[in-house]
């Protein structure tokens, strides 16, 4: 049975060819899970990406609700940082075996099956260390799984590890709500306008306050006005993934 990400590569890589031309960004609204309120982020207008913490009380609930929806689930899994802040459940640390955070990680996704990949919930410790993230991506390479890093740290090592494993990865470019006011959110989703025209692509992570959600309503549909489309993280994915079958195809014709 073909995976439902290699599906979206399958499929979205025609899409990206034929609107190559257009700036795109994905968003992701990330912390979902421990309020019933989370909800009212699938209210959103377009293709919103969601990202669910694990084992939480409404975790599993509002994802479902939002796959029916054919929206992208990612989950947001907790890993060690270098404040010591409590994680919560299913967490990983550097003091995990492989076998504990590969069983952790499949927990995670018994609970969630039809998540395309994981994005980190903190992590600034566990993503600069090569060795347990690298059985994090054998983990998401051997079930066809993308890895989106939240880049908590300047010295996060996730997308370097993620190629090294052939695991298709992006980073955060942008947080839209770090603080709650309509002129920082709005400052912050200007940025991503700026580098979507820049690069063509950005990818930005907000949260599920009640301040974002109301921000974001008015704010998303302006994006039309900048020739910008909203689209599901996997789009930008599959963009990466396709990029990469050329190069690789232009390297050969060269050789011959």
């Amino acid at each position: 049975m073909i995976s439902r990400l290699r599906f979206c590569f399958l499929s979205l890589c025609f899409f990206a060819a034929v609107t190559a031309a257009e700036n795109r960004i994905a968003i992701v609204i990330d912390d979902i899970g421990y309020r019933q309120t989370d909800s009212r982020a699938l209210e959103l207008p377009g293709d919103i990406t969601f990202s669910i913490l694990p084992q939480t009380p409404y975790g599993q609930t509002l994802a479902l609700q939002a796959y029916q929806q054919n929206k992208d689930i990612l989950l947001h899994i907790p890993m060690e940082s270098e404040n010591g802040k409590r994680l919560g459940p299913g967490a990983l640390t550097h003091k995990m075996s492989e076998e504990k955070i590969r069983a952790s990680l499949k927990r995670s996704f018994e609970e969630i099956p039809f998540a395309i990949g994981i994005n980190n919930h903190m992590g600034s410790l566990l993503t600069q260390l090569y060795r347990p993230m690298s059985w994090v991506m054998e983990f998401l390479k051997e079930r066809d799984l993308l890895f989106l890093d939240s880049l908590t740290t300047e010295y996060s090592r996730g997308r370097e590890i993620a190629r090294d494993y052939g695991v298709p990865s992006l980073n955060r470019h942008v947080f839209l709500d770090n603080q709650l006011s309509d002129e920082y959110i709005s400052g912050q989703f200007n940025e991503l306008i700026l580098l979507a025209k820049t690069y063509q692509s950005a990818v930005a992570i907000a949260h599920p306050h009640p301040e974002t959600i109301d921000a974001l309503t008015a704010l998303l549909p302006t994006l039309a006005e900048h020739n910008i489309s909203l689209v599901p993280l996997s789009a930008l994915a599959a963009d990466q993934y396709s990029a990469k079958v050329k190069t690789k195809t232009a390297k050969a014709n060269k050789a011959d």
